[in-house]
């Protein structure tokens, strides 16, 4: 159970250091209490449908016979890992978030921070769908509830974060670390989980 619980943890927090950044503009654009119930919300929403999407892709998968097969998903995580390292990540995200905020007022923050989070989630279904497809029911279970408090924390996280400049200058700074390093580190955790490194060697 515990091994669930902290692989979730890595799962979201790898998923979500982008979140972390536009969540941080968009706290500092709306401090009103109303604000900030839609801002919850909003990434509750944005997050719940990647997650069923990417759950629904998971079972699909799962009757496929042979488990070292799924376990070749886990280098969608892995090449995400790498082009992150090597490439970087879109830095146009930030500014598409002011303008969308500024363009409405309260009413529209809810669905802006939705849509927003889906549109940032492609790399989000790459790391989830071999997740959950590699899990059990039950982890399955326990993975939801940690990213269901995780989604608060973060948005608390972003709020306190908000007007301490120097610290989201510094995230961004190690960005390119920490995510390669973990995309790449669940990566090898799916194929050794399914058995798929293994299988793969005793065909040569």
């Amino acid at each position: 159970m515990l091994q669930t619980i902290f692989s979730a943890i890595a799962v979201y927090i790898s998923t979500s250091i982008d979140y972390l950044f536009i969540l941080l503009i968009i706290f500092s654009q709306s401090q009103t209490k109303k604000g900030l119930r839609q801002i919850y919300l909003g990434q509750y929403l944005g997050t719940g449908i990647l997650v069923a999407v990417s759950l629904f892709a998971a079972y699909v998968l799962n009757f496929i016979p042979q488990d070292w097969i799924i376990g070749l998903l886990g280098l969608i995580p892995i090449y995400l890992g790498i082009r992150v390292a090597m490439v970087g990540e879109e830095e146009a995200e930030e500014e598409e978030v002011v303008e969308k905020l500024k363009s409405g007022g309260s009413s529209r923050l809810f669905w802006t921070v939705s849509l927003i989070t889906i549109a940032s989630g492609g790399d989000n279904l790459g790391i989830y769908i071999p997740y959950f497809a590699s899990i059990s029911f039950s982890e399955i279970i326990i993975a939801l509830v940690v990213f269901a408090i995780s989604i608060a924390v973060l948005c608390y996280i972003s709020y306190r974060l908000a007007q301490i400049s120097f610290v989201a200058d510094t995230l961004e700074k190690y960005e390119r670390i920490i995510v390669p390093v973990v995309f790449i580190g669940l990566g090898f955790f799916i194929l050794i989980e399914n058995g798929t490194i293994q299988a793969l060697l005793n065909l040569i």
